[in-house]
């Protein structure tokens, strides 16, 4: 039986500050056919540098210039070759049992995320992202709690994920609801990442939104008319 093969998925910009303690805290956890693709889109400063330092074969690198958060995760998701899927951003740090446990959920689901420790700068002081369990289409199409960076999936979600819409405001809530409609995702209420909050998280999940109530019907108005137009298509 062939063994099952890990792709975890990087975009990266200007991360130098954090991008070597995230590396090392997925890189331990891989086995030696696995692989860490990273797209970055156009660094300024030491990241490139940074993650070439590692010398790692597993660690696959393409340089691009989206300036797109979105665009980018796309191309280094295009590039996986791996059975299971795991999204990570560049600036945190993963507990050291997340590849095992994540891996062994993704025999029964086709989607799994996991609760995350939110800290500043000292792992001591941080919070739960979420205090109580977050599951559900419903619940999670009202607001989101499927965290992009603790997201991990079987390679046949991209086939019904790719490409993009181009009016989407983030890629993980895409992920996760395709995942519902052509699979079953499954929510871990354990903490398995540090997630870093420092006021440049791409992210909104990093804290309070600062969108305006009708802005938050609009993205979700878009996100449903996507998810119909993709379903249609699928037909």
């Amino acid at each position: 039986m062939r063994e099952q093969k890990i792709s975890v998925c990087m975009a990266t910009y200007n991360g130098e500050n954090h991008i070597e303690e995230q590396l090392e805290s997925i890189l331990k956890q891989l086995k030696d056919n696995d692989e860490v693709i990273i797209s970055d889109d156009g660094s300024s400063d030491k990241t490139i540098e940074l993650i070439k330092g590692f010398n790692d074969p597993r660690i696959k690198l393409f340089l691009n210039s989206f300036r797109n958060i979105i665009l980018n995760f796309e191309f280094a998701l295009s590039k996986a070759t791996g059975d299971f899927i795991f999204l990570s951003d560049q600036d945190d740090i993963w507990y050291d049992n997340k590849v095992i446990i994540v891996v062994s959920l993704l025999q029964k689901y086709d989607l799994v995320y996991t609760n995350a420790s939110v800290f500043n700068e000292i792992k001591e002081d941080n919070i739960l992202f979420n205090k109580r369990k977050r599951n559900g289409y419903v619940l999670n199409y009202i607001k989101n709690y499927c965290l992009g960076a603790t997201m991990a999936f079987r390679s046949h979600i991209l086939e019904y994920s790719l490409p993009f819409p181009k009016n989407i405001e983030m890629h993980d809530l895409w992920i996760y609801f395709l995942s519902e409609l052509y699979g079953k995702a499954y929510y871990y209420k354990e903490p398995l990442i540090y997630y870093r909050r420092h006021g440049l998280n791409a992210s909104n999940s990093s804290g309070k939104t600062s969108n305006s109530l009708f802005k938050i019907i609009q993205i979700r108005l878009i996100l449903l008319i996507n998810l119909t137009k993709r379903a249609i298509r699928l037909l």
